[in-house]
C-alpha cells in the first residue's frame, strides 16, 4: 500500500511537472518581458489584473487561451504574439475596445468582465506577412520611433510574425560602396530622397528627391535597429532585403568592365544601371551588402528581393530566368547558407502577358523548394495561384490582400473575399503548399474595418460570417451595439466594401487636374455602387453621432463617411459643369462652378476637424527630421511631392498619391479648379476655344511652384468639431446627393 502510494506520488510529481514545464515562459525571456512591456503599455494601470502564462504549440500551430482565475484574466499563448493576440481578443470581445491606426488608446472599466467559458483560438498559417514595399513611403515615411512602437503593438495584436524591414538601409549601402572605394559624391547621384526609398529599393529610379542627408542615414540606421530589437523581441521574424543588382550610376566609371546594362521604369525618370548577375561583381556585391547589414541588423535569414519589380526581363528564355534566379539566390546563400528567398509576386499579375507558365516555373526553379516563398500580393482581387497550380506545388506561397494603391484614402475593400477567400485557399487541394497570410497594402491609415477583418483570419480556419463580425466589430469599435448603426454598416457592406477589380476605390475628381473628362489622370472616380445608397448609411451616422461622441472611432468613420459622399458627389457636379460649357450657357457654368469650389472648401472644413485627414501633419513630420534649415526643406519638398506630382511637372505619375486632405483641397486641388474655370470662362465670354494643352503646362508651373514652396504653414493639429461640421454638411447637401439622376 506504502509502495502504490509512493508510485502515485511519483506519476503526480511528474505530471505536476509536465504541467508547470508547460505553462512556465518558453524560455525566451526576451518574449515574457516583451509581452510584459506590451500589457503595460495597452491596459496601463489594469496590467496588475491581468497574468501571462505560456503553453505548447497546438498540433505544430501557434495558440491563445484567455480565461479568467478568481479576480485575475489570464493571457496565455505559446509566445509573446499569442499572448498579445489574446489580450486583443479580450479588448475587443470582452471590454469593447479596438486598438486601431485611428485610435491606439484603450480605456478599461473599472471592474474587468469575467471570462466565463475559456477561449482557445489556434492560427493554421505559419507565417503572418505585413508590408509592402511602398507602405515605407506612403503611410510611413516621417515615422518616429515612438509611432513605430505602436504600430509593433499593432502588430503583435493581430497576430503578425513577419514584417518586411527596410528603415535604415541606405545607410548599409552607403557601408557598402564606401567599402568599395566610392566617395560621398559618387553616390549622390544614387540615393533618393527620404519619400522615393520603396522604388529606390526596388531598383526603379535613383536620386530623385535628394541628395539625401548624412543625418537621415545616421538616425534611420538606429531607428531600424530599435524597430527590429522590439520585432524580435515578440518573436517575430523580419524580413530584411537582399541584392538584386541595381548600382550607382557612378558604378560603370569605377568598374568599366562591369556587365552593367540601362533600364527604365518609365514616368519620365531617368535609366538606373543593373549589374548583370552572371558578372563576377554581382555575387560580390550580394556578399557585401549581407555582411554589412547582418553586422548593423543581425539577421533572420529571412530576405526580400524582386529581380524585375514592374520591368520586364530582357529575354523570355527559361535556361536564362533560371540562371539569373539561382545567382540572385545564390548571393544570398554565399553568406547566409540559411537563407530564405522572399519574392513578390506581383510582377506575375502586372506584367503577365510576359510571365507564362514556363517562365513562373523557369525563375522558381532555380532556387531550392524549400529556400524561396512567394507572396501571392493581390489575393482577395488577382490570385495568381490559382492560375500557376498553386505555384506547382513546389514552391511554398503567403496570401495577401494588398488593397490600396497609392496611399489614396478612399473607403474601399472587397468584404466578402476577405472574410472567406483565405480559408478557401486553406482547404483547397489544390492550394499547394499554402504557408500563411498576410497584409501588403501600398498605403495604410485607412479603411481600418477592412484590415481588421483581414486579420480576423489569423485564428480562424473557417470563412468569416461577415454580418456577424461587423456586429461585434462596431460593438468594439463604439463601445456599445447600435441597432441604426449596423444597418448602416450593412449598407457600407453593400456599397464600398464591396469593390471592383480595379486598383483601389473611387477617389474624387476634385484631386484631378482640372478636364470635363469624367475621370482624370490615374484619378479613378466610377463607383461600383449606388451613391445614393451611400447617402443611407450616411445619414445613419449623422443621426447617431450624438450617441457615440466620445468613441474616436465613431468620429473617424463620421468623417470618412461624409467624405466619401461628398467625394463622390463632385463627379455629377462636374459634369454639370462640362455640361454648361458644352452648351455654351455661362451662367449655368458659373453657379455650377461656384457650387464646386464650396464642395471644396466644405471638404476642406470637415477634414479640418480629424487628425487623420491633415496635410499639416505630414509636413509637420517630415520637418521634424531635419536638422538644419536646408534639410527641413529638402523632406517638405518630398512631402509635397509624392502626394501630389511623384516627380518633376512632367511626371506621369501625378496624382497617383492623391490624398483627400485639408491643407490639400484648399491649397492645391482648390486654386488648380479656380484657375481653370476663370479661364474657361473666359474664353466663353470671349467665344473662342480654350487652348487646353497651353493651359496645362501653365498649370504644371505653378503646381512645380506650391511643390517647391515652404511659406505655406498648414496645422498639425485638427480645428473645430467633427460631428458639428458633419451635420452641418449633411443639412447642406444630403438632399442634392439623394435627388441625383
Amino acid at each position: 500500500m506504502n509502495r502504490l502510494i509512493s508510485l502515485l506520488s511519483l506519476y503526480t510529481c511528474i505530471a505536476l511537472l509536465t504541467a508547470c514545464s508547460q505553462s512556465a515562459p518558453t524560455g525566451d525571456k526576451k518574449q515574457d518581458d516583451a509581452a510584459t512591456a506590451l500589457l503595460k503599455r495597452i491596459v496601463k494601470d489594469k496590467a496588475a489584473s491581468f497574468l501571462i502564462e505560456y503553453i505548447p504549440q497546438d498540433n505544430g500551430e501557434d495558440v491563445f487561451e484567455l480565461e479568467s482565475s478568481g479576480d485575475k484574466i489570464v493571457l496565455r499563448g505559446n509566445n509573446a504574439i499569442a499572448v498579445a493576440s489574446a489580450l486583443n481578443h479580450y479588448l475587443k470581445h470582452f471590454c469593447h475596445q479596438h486598438y486601431a491606426w485611428d485610435n491606439l488608446e484603450v480605456v478599461l472599466p473599472d471592474a474587468l468582465p469575467a471570462v466565463t467559458t475559456k477561449v482557445r483560438r489556434t492560427s493554421p498559417y505559419k507565417y503572418r506577412y505585413y508590408l509592402n514595399y511602398c507602405t515605407f513611403n506612403y503611410t510611413m515615411a516621417w515615422w518616429d520611433w515612438e509611432r513605430w512602437q505602436r504600430e509593433i503593438d499593432w502588430m503583435a495584436l493581430h497576430g503578425i510574425n513577419m514584417p518586411l524591414a527596410l528603415t535604415g538601409e541606405e545607410a548599409i549601402w552607403q557601408d557598402v560602396y564606401h567599402t568599395m572605394g566610392f566617395a560621398d559624391k559618387e553616390l549622390e547621384t544614387f540615393f533618393t530622397g527620404p519619400s522615393y526609398f520603396s522604388w529606390f529599393w526596388m531598383g526603379n529610379i535613383d536620386s530623385w528627391g535628394g541628395p539625401l542627408p548624412k543625418h537621415w542615414m545616421d538616425s534611420h540606421k538606429d531607428l531600424q535597429k530599435k524597430i527590429l530589437a522590439q520585432e524580435r523581441s515578440f518573436g517575430m521574424t523580419p524580413v530584411l532585403p537582399a541584392f538584386t543588382g541595381h548600382v550607382p550610376p557612378t558604378f560603370k566609371d569605377k568598374f568599366p568592365k562591369a556587365k552593367l546594362k540601362k533600364t527604365n521604369w518609365g514616368a519620365g525618370f531617368n535609366d538606373v544601371y543593373i549589374l548583370d548577375a552572371e558578372d563576377s561583381l554581382f555575387e560580390k556585391v550580394g556578399s557585401l551588402f549581407l555582411e554589412a547589414q547582418t553586422r548593423e541588423y543581425g539577421t533572420d535569414h529571412f530576405y526580400s528581393a524582386d529581380t524585375f519589380n514592374e520591368n520586364v526581363p530582357p529575354t523570355n528564355d527559361t535556361t536564362f530566368l533560371k540562371q539569373i534566379s539561382n545567382k540572385v539566390y545564390r548571393s544570398m546563400a554565399n553568406t547566409d547558407p540559411q537563407a530564405v528567398w522572399l519574392m513578390q509576386g506581383w510582377m506575375f499579375h502586372y506584367n503577365a502577358d510576359y510571365w507564362k507558365p514556363a517562365q513562373i516555373k523557369a525563375i522558381l526553379s532555380g532556387v531550392p523548394e524549400d529556400k524561396m516563398i512567394v507572396l501571392d500580393l493581390y489575393g482577395e482581387s488577382h490570385p495568381v495561384w490559382k492560375q500557376t497550380d498553386a505555384y506547382y506545388r513546389t514552391t511554398p506561397w503567403i496570401w495577401n490582400m494588398l488593397q490600396n494603391f497609392g496611399g489614396n484614402v478612399a473607403m474601399f475593400g472587397r468584404m466578402s473575399n476577405v472574410a472567406a477567400d483565405p480559408s478557401a485557399a486553406l482547404h483547397d487541394a489544390n492550394s499547394g503548399k499554402l504557408t500563411g497570410i498576410g497584409l501588403t497594402p501600398e498605403g495604410i491609415e485607412q479603411n481600418p474595418a477592412l484590415f481588421e477583418l483581414m486579420l480576423e483570419n489569423v485564428w480562424q480556419h473557417e470563412a468569416i460570417n461577415v454580418d456577424a463580425w461587423l456586429k461585434e466589430y462596431t460593438e468594439a469599435r463604439y463601445g456599445s451595439e447600435n441597432t441604426a448603426v449596423n444597418e448602416a454598416w450593412t449598407i457600407l457592406k453593400n456599397t464600398v466594401y464591396t469593390g471592383g477589380l480595379g486598383e483601389g476605390g473611387a477617389e474624387s475628381i476634385i484631386v484631378a487636374r482640372p478636364t470635363f473628362s469624367k475621370k482624370g489622370h490615374r484619378v479613378l472616380t466610377k463607383l461600383d455602387y449606388d451613391a445614393v445608397e451611400l447617402a443611407k448609411a450616411w445619414k445613419i451616422f449623422v443621426d447617431e453621432a450624438e450617441t457615440f461622441k466620445n468613441s474616436t472611432g465613431y468620429r473617424y468613420d463620421l468623417v470618412d463617411v461624409t467624405r466619401q459622399v461628398l467625394a463622390n458627389y463632385a463627379s455629377p457636379l462636374q459634369q454639370n459643369i462640362a455640361t454648361a460649357y458644352s452648351k455654351k450657357d455661362i451662367d449655368s457654368f458659373r453657379k455650377y462652378s461656384a457650387e464646386f469650389i464650396r464642395l471644396m472648401d466644405d471638404m476642406d472644413t470637415l477634414l479640418s476637424t480629424h487628425p487623420d485627414f491633415l496635410l499639416g501633419k505630414w509636413i509637420d513630420d517630415a520637418r521634424s527630421w531635419g536638422t538644419t534649415a536646408e534639410e527641413k526643406n529638402l523632406y517638405e519638398f518630398n512631402a509635397r511631392d509624392l502626394v501630389t506630382l511623384w516627380g518633376d511637372k512632367n511626371s506621369e505619375l501625378h496624382e497617383y498619391s492623391n490624398r483627400q486632405w485639408a491643407g490639400l483641397l484648399k491649397d492645391f486641388y482648390k486654386p488648380r479648379w479656380q484657375q481653370f474655370f476663370t479661364y474657361i470662362e473666359q474664353c466663353m465670354a470671349q467665344r473662342k476655344a480654350p487652348d487646353l494643352v497651353a493651359f496645362e503646362e501653365k498649370l504644371k508651373d505653378w503646381e512645380w511652384h506650391w511643390v517647391n514652396s515652404t511659406t505655406e504653414k498648414y496645422s498639425p493639429v485638427p480645428q473645430g468639431n467633427s460631428i458639428v461640421v458633419a451635420k452641418a454638411l449633411y443639412a447642406k447637401y444630403h438632399s442634392k446627393i439623394v435627388a441625383m439622376p
